[in-house]
């Protein structure tokens, strides 16, 4: 699956001074344009670049960075063309409340060492000018990301692009709603959390309604939505013949179907992007919600399972954060572990609400008994994941700060056929090893659920969590459980001394 481009925007800010008179800065404009039109013509950046004059006053910077927030552009890339004395950005930095990218590059790769004289120098000295804007970011303690390197090499546009799909999460957190039906599942600890802190960290919004809400717009389907849909389920996948029209258990998937249209248009109206569901609370629902909840991540939802919000939230974060690549996004949980020596892998699964978008093919419309819940047995689609390198991320709630925790993995086709597990499921091999990975992960505090994702990778994480000013633990080849502890203990401190005592 290849996620659409979006229309977000960044907007790139040259910065000089008017010391170098008029012809200079049409020189420097003309140049900073071409740098601008080079990234927003790069299909890898999920972003419109916007190029904005440039900056030569303290008044005139204070009024992009504050326009940036206001005019919805997800974050801001600057570069000084020249030289632009950094006393003229503390204020706009300090008003800015979009992500800022540094970009350290300059209009030409290669030198013409034969034709410079004074003027070229004067008017490519990045190198000068840079350097007075990154310590003036330093000595105002602002957090942003920093590429160095010219635009025409990929490597440099890959940092870039990681960095935009990073700013474009962040944007849907901070106007992200969640609507909860019930509360998390009973006794369970890692699925709470502070939703006051959740809102002035990340600026989601969690509303947490009686599940009988949703089963009054359930309802409140019509008929004729639900052939549309059940028609829809006999295109797109692979139906069991039980299920289809005029088998003993038709009625099921009818009644799946009108469960997923009475919790899209609850979702729409009012205007949620992600929601939780609970087995032990299912008010006048007949079946849990299974293909309902797998296709409407496929669409974009975000979903936690038994309340988990925090989850729910990384899953349409991560979503959002996939435009124009290729590779899904799913809920996920770590079920049980193959131990053979040198063999050791994860089955990762869930009761029934894995994403389709991982699906290695088409996945099938099955409907099984769910010996959990005391409701009909519900449908659900059923496939395994998509081999291929992996992250999976949870998100904990460390009592006075957030943690994400990230292992990279490699997802893998099964060793062998799994005709009686009715879900889908993912199998895959941690790194650095599944004893290193589980000890890491264990010592973490990290949770039972996560996001799965094969579109999103480590650097993207880096730079979302770097936005929000929130630890990020990595788990990968070069992770010790030795380390690792070190590590957790290194963060502690600085976080507790960040927050101040």
């Amino acid at each position: 699956m290849t996620n659409p481009s979006p229309a977000a925007e960044v907007w790139f800010l040259t910065g000089s001074q008017g010391l170098y008179g008029p012809e200079t800065l049409r020189q420097v404009a003309d140049q900073s344009r071409q740098i601008a039109a080079q990234l927003d013509a790069d299909p890898a950046i999920p972003a419109r670049v916007v190029w904005k004059p440039v900056l030569t006053s303290s008044a005139d910077i204070l009024a992009v960075c504050r326009d940036a927030a206001v005019q919805g552009a997800v974050g801001v890339i600057a570069w000084m063309h020249t030289f632009s004395p950094a006393k003229m950005w503390i204020s706009g930095l300090d008003a800015l409340r979009t992500p800022l990218l540094h970009l350290h590059t300059q209009a030409n790769v290669a030198l013409p060492w034969s034709d410079i004289d004074m003027d070229f120098m004067n008017l490519n000295q990045a190198a000068h000018g840079d350097r007075e804007f990154g310590f003036v970011q330093t000595r105002l303690g602002v957090a942003r990301k920093t590429v160095a390197g010219h635009v025409s090499n990929p490597s440099v546009t890959a940092r870039i692009a990681a960095w935009t799909r990073a700013a474009i999460g962040h944007a849907e957190m901070r106007s992200l709603r969640l609507a909860r039906f019930g509360d998390n599942m009973r006794n369970v600890a890692v699925t709470e959390g502070d939703k006051v802190e959740a809102e002035l960290r990340f600026g989601v919004s969690v509303n947490t309604y009686g599940v009988n809400d949703l089963v009054a717009a359930v309802d409140a389907v019509a008929d004729s939505r639900i052939d549309e849909l059940v028609k829809e389920y006999d295109d797109r996948y692979r139906l069991v013949a039980e299920l289809r029209a005029g088998g003993e258990r038709h009625d099921s998937l009818r009644y799946a179907a009108r469960i997923e249209a009475g919790l899209r248009d609850f979702l729409d109206a009012g205007g949620f992007r992600a929601f939780t569901t609970n087995f032990e609370d299912l008010g006048g629902l007949r079946q849990l919600p299974g293909i309902a909840v797998q296709r409407l991540m496929a669409d974009g939802y975000g979903f936690g399972g038994e309340g988990d919000w925090k989850t729910s939230v990384l899953v349409r974060t991560l979503k959002a954060m996939s435009v124009g690549t290729t590779g899904g996004t799913s809920f996920m949980e770590d079920y049980t572990y193959d131990l053979t020596p040198g063999q050791e892998v994860v089955l990762g699964a869930h009761m029934l609400e894995v994403c389709p978008t991982i699906a290695a093919d088409t996945p099938a419309v099955e409907i099984h008994p769910l010996g959990i819940g005391g409701r009909e047995d519900p449908v659900r689609l059923v496939f395994d994941a998509q081999a291929g390198p992996a992250v999976v991320l949870g998100l904990a709630d460390m009592g006075e700060r957030f943690r994400l925790v990230a292992n990279e993995i490699d997802v893998i086709v099964p060793p062998q056929p799994l005709p009686k597990l009715p879900v889908a499921r993912a199998v895959w091999r941690p790194r650095p090893d599944l004893a290193g990975s589980a000890e890491a992960w264990l010592t973490a505090g990290a949770p039972h659920h996560t996001v799965l994702s094969q579109a999103v990778g480590v650097e993207e994480l880096h730079d979302l969590a770097e936005m929000v000013a929130t630890e990020l633990v990595v788990i990968d080849a070069e992770t010790t459980t030795r380390g690792l502890t070190n590590e957790l203990r290194w963060n502690q401190a600085y976080y507790r001394l960040a927050r101040g005592f």
